[in-house]
């Protein structure tokens, strides 16, 4: 028996696939497995159509990996009759475009029903049954892998929530929102708060001293005249009349300095 299978899903997703007993028994078409915590994850019944009749087989699978490829292997026995049946098939993933090629390679010995069922009938049952397993394997897979990429993409969040800070550390450590601010020079209450953070218990007349040539100083500012180039620039008369002053004090000096020299020339002649 050969059959092949195109199904759209990595040849490395359904290799994980295949790896876990417990995810290809959800695979095979027609299994149930037995509630026995004993007995393997492949065993069970399984119950395959043949033409109109079908036929449930007690049994077991095995599964295992051999140099890149899967062999199956199983038997079982009729629930219903004396008749019993062998499997062995290699299963081979070929990566191809878009997907994998799932080639089957095997054969089946039967007794009892089965053996008695056409040829064909057999032919068209393992084909179906094959189908049917290629399908459900890349369901599953499709599934895992998603499943897979949903945790890392969580455990990816939670690390990167776990390393957020509440603030920008500067080089010593601190974060920046979390540095206290000093008051400024200008906070009537500036005092106040330094000497209880620093312990230094400055009285309560030092710090009123304090406020109040603080705010001295501050009305003097706000009434003092403006200067340099922010002063009002003076009036065209008031430049005029202080050029006339300038002028007029020198020759008034002289004048009397001459009145005093012929007083006193005059007084000498007499």
């Amino acid at each position: 028996m050969e059959h092949e299978v195109f199904v759209p899903v990595p040849a490395e997703v359904l290799r994980a696939t295949l790896t876990d007993p417990a995810r290809v028994a959800r695979c095979v078409p027609g299994f149930q497995q037995d509630t026995d915590g004993e007995a393997g994850p492949l065993t069970g019944r399984l119950k395959v159509r043949v033409g109109a009749n079908t036929i449930t087989y007690r049994g077991a699978l095995r599964i295992a990996e051999r140099a890149g490829r899967f062999a199956l292997e199983g038997e079982g026995t009729e629930v219903r009759g004396k008749g019993t049946a062998t499997l062995a098939v290699t299963l081979a993933l070929t990566p191809v475009a878009e997907g994998t090629t799932i080639g089957f390679t095997g054969r089946v010995t039967a007794e009892g029903r089965l053996a008695d069922a056409e040829t064909e009938a057999r032919t068209a049952a393992g084909a179906r049954l094959l189908d049917r397993f290629a399908e459900a394997l890349a369901a599953v897979a499709d599934v895992e892998a998603e499943i897979a990429a949903e945790e890392a993409d969580e455990d990816l969040d939670a690390v990167d929530l776990d390393g957020v800070d509440d603030g920008v550390e500067e080089p010593g450590g601190a974060p920046v929102f979390d540095t206290p601010v000093p008051p400024t020079p200008l906070d009537p209450l500036a005092d106040e708060d330094l000497a209880d953070r620093a312990g230094t218990g400055r009285p309560a007349e030092a710090a009123h001293a304090r406020r109040t040539m603080i705010g001295r100083s501050a009305e003097e500012v706000d009434h003092a005249p403006p200067r340099g180039r922010y002063a009002p620039v003076p009036s065209a008369e008031s430049s005029s009349a202080g050029a006339t002053l300038r002028w007029i004090a020198p020759a008034a000096a002289l004048a009397l300095a001459s009145a005093v020299v012929v007083s006193r020339a005059l007084r000498r002649r007499r």
